[in-house]
């Protein structure tokens, strides 16, 4: 005896045209009792399913590197700055302008 299937014909055809119709995930699960996963899982197998456009995310500019820091802070301070590698952005930043 072959297996029941999760969608019948005529679900996939009700998921499929309000999906095409622009009804959310959510709504058109409610409808057929399944969970959103499941429809767009189905959507996807039926070759409709096109994914949401992820925002990107602005480009930040965080000034100079820590790196570019500590070459800042080994010309201007008088003693070696090697063990400052763990030290903050703004901790390196304060003792440069202390000893700049």
């Amino acid at each position: 005896m072959p297996a029941q299937p999760n969608y019948t014909a005529e679900m996939t055809n009700v998921i499929v045209s309000q999906y095409q119709d622009g009804v959310p995930l959510e709504d058109i699960a409610q409808t057929v009792t399944r969970s959103v996963r499941s429809v767009r899982s189905k959507l996807v197998r039926e070759g409709v399913y096109v994914a949401a456009v992820k925002p990107t995310a602005a480009a930040r500019d965080n000034g100079p590197t820590k790196k570019e820091l500590l070459i800042q802070l080994e010309a201007v301070a008088p003693f070696p700055v090697d063990g400052f590698v763990g030290a903050t952005k703004d901790a390196i930043k304060s003792l440069i302008a202390t000893f700049g």
